[in-house]
């Protein structure tokens, strides 16, 4: 019996046992492992997980700032003559004659419109003057520069193209000449009341005729 446990093959027997468990131990430690690496690296190694990216700094520039709204000007104009209501109108930029004649709410009786451009262009600070039929120089009183293009001057007119306006006689021509030597020229069509024998109803005939 002792040969038999204690013998080579009892040994032999006995070493098998004792690597077949120590081996099966090793086998789960390197198992065990394996699986660890496998949870930490799998993310990395199939290309999952979070992803860290450095910023680009042209992405972090403010956003340009919105255009301002530009503002609509506003053309401040003169409607006088044969209107509804004579004044001061003020006309979004763009508009043209005959807005500014409806702003003075329309043609008043009588009122002569072919000299005048009803589709030309407003400037700021233009008078726009509707003369009545029998009247000129409608058209000149339109123009922005006040040169008076058609009118006569009173500043520099003689005695004859005086003469020639409706209502001012020879006497009357030569008191406007004599009055601007003695007082200076005039400054504005208005000033031609200052004259004797002027007074507001001659000056209302006469107002869409002449410029200084």
């Amino acid at each position: 019996m002792a040969q038999a446990r204690f013998g080579p093959g009892g040994q032999a027997r006995r070493t098998a046992r004792r690597f077949g468990l120590l081996g099966w131990g090793v086998a789960a430690t390197v198992v065990v492992g394996v699986a660890v690496l496998a949870a930490l690296l799998g993310p990395a190694l199939t290309g999952g997980g979070v992803s860290v990216e450095r910023a680009d700094p042209a992405a972090r520039q403010e956003e340009p700032a919105g255009e301002e709204t530009p503002v609509a000007k506003t053309l401040v104009v003169h409607v006088d003559g044969a209107v509804t209501s004579p004044g001061v109108y003020g006309l979004p930029e763009g508009a043209r004659v005959g807005d500014a004649v409806d702003a003075a709410g329309g043609l008043a009786e009588g009122a002569d419109t072919t000299a005048l451009n009803l589709a030309a262009p407003l400037s700021d600070g233009q008078k726009v003057l509707v003369p009545i039929e029998g009247e000129a120089g409608g058209a000149g009183a339109q123009e922005g520069s006040g040169t008076g293009a058609g009118l006569v001057n009173l500043n520099t007119a003689g005695v004859e193209d005086l003469d020639e306006l409706p209502g001012v006689g020879e006497a009357t021509a030569r008191a406007i000449v004599e009055d601007r030597e003695l007082n200076g020229p005039f400054s504005a069509p208005e000033d031609l009341m200052r004259v004797s024998g002027i007074g507001e109803k001659k000056f209302a005939r006469l107002e869409g005729m002449v410029c200084v």
